[in-house]
């Protein structure tokens, strides 16, 4: 079996505890895919859904040892809880089976950058309108999503590739894109504060790399709409990458991008 190895991986949004979360494509790609360090960026498990009906399948469980194997095992494991998994928040700076539980973590790439790590919540009250399902009510969203579970049976049975149907409405409506503008601004006015060279949150579903005002900006996307998550190979460059069935297809690499006018994001539907 071919693996790749990485310096950095950032995931969020994986949403265990949902019947939405894509748990075949988690387990699949950490088949094939390994790291020196392994960075949580929130949601990770869905305590939301498990205040309305119980859902943890075995698949489920199975990730979490997983994690927690890799950490016995040497790999560094940060987990950064978000708004889904927000009360995990009150075992700050313990270690869960050597899994190290934080607030917000600064990552030092392996070209000295400085970048920071937060699951996005923190920027709620400076962004009216921050997800799609505000937009669409949260039993919108919900019903969104319910379509898209089918579908994607649907597609799987007959050999088709993964493809969101969240994602492409999301796509298409001009307040998501005001809502998801304001995001990034506040995430990289933060930075400014911070005084960082970047910053990597989760939250909003939408994944995203690009350089503004010199900060770099990413975006995790999610492992319920998209199936994307963040890289940084040996020699320190941030990529944006897509799980397919068979491999981590890369959709943007910080070495492509300029700090001044070029930009390169995520606007196809990658799921």
């Amino acid at each position: 079996m071919n693996i790749n190895t990485y310096r950095t991986l950032w995931l969020s949004d994986l949403h265990l505890g949902n019947r939405d979360c894509k748990i075949d494509y988690l387990l699949n790609f950490f088949e094939h895919n390994q790291a020196e360090t392994i960075i949580l960026v929130g949601d990770i498990i869905d305590l939301w859904s498990q205040k309305n009906r119980s859902y943890w399948p075995q698949s489920h469980h199975a990730l979490l040892n997983l994690l927690i194997d890799k950490a016995h095992h040497g790999c560094k494991i940060i987990y950064i809880p978000g708004n889904h998994d927000e009360k995990i928040r009150d075992f700050l700076h313990y270690d869960f089976g050597h899994i190290q539980l934080e607030r917000q973590y600064i990552h030092t790439t392996a070209t000295g950058k400085k970048i920071l790590a937060l699951h996005g919540d923190e920027f709620d009250d400076l962004v009216t309108i921050n997800r799609f399902h505000s937009y669409l009510g949260d039993k919108g969203y919900d019903f969104l999503l319910f379509l898209n579970r089918w579908l994607h049976h649907i597609r799987r049975k007959l050999n088709k590739p993964y493809w969101s149907l969240a994602t492409y409405l999301k796509q298409r409506v001009d307040k998501a894109h005001q809502a998801i503008a304001r995001f990034r601004q506040a995430a990289i006015d933060n930075a400014k504060d911070r005084q960082v060279d970047g910053i990597i949150c989760g939250h909003i579903h939408q994944p995203d790399l690009q350089y503004c005002d010199d900060i770099m900006y990413a975006n995790c996307g999610d492992w319920v709409e998209n199936c994307t998550l963040l890289t940084e190979t040996h020699d320190g460059a941030i990529q944006l990458r897509h799980w397919t069935d068979t491999h981590c297809e890369l959709i943007a690499d910080s070495r492509n991008l300029s700090n001044q006018n070029k930009k390169q994001s995520l606007n196809k539907n990658v799921a």
